[in-house]
């Protein structure tokens, strides 16, 4: 059986969280695919961070999506996502 893991997205501002249900990291990237896309388009500004669309393992994809949540805010600080085993 494959590890499902549950990502929660935390806003810095509010503390507010949002979690997912159980979610394997394919169907996580699936999930999450329109938040890699958006921090991918802007990955050639000045000063962001390179974006893998396709991630292998679940502490790659939280870093990516870390990062394209902040490639794509507008003042450099986008939301936290963490995750933990289910």
């Amino acid at each position: 059986m494959t590890q499902q893991y549950i990502i929660t997205k935390t806003s810095p501002y509010t503390g507010r969280s949002n979690s997912s249900r159980p979610l394997t990291v394919a169907e996580a990237v699936e999930y999450y695919s329109y938040t890699l896309e958006c921090g991918a388009s802007y990955e050639h500004e000045r000063g962001n961070k390179k974006i893998n669309r396709n991630p292998k393992n679940i502490d790659s994809l939280i870093k990516n999506l870390n990062n394209a949540a902040s490639n794509s805010a507008a003042n450099g600080c986008g939301d936290y996502f963490n995750a933990e085993a289910a």
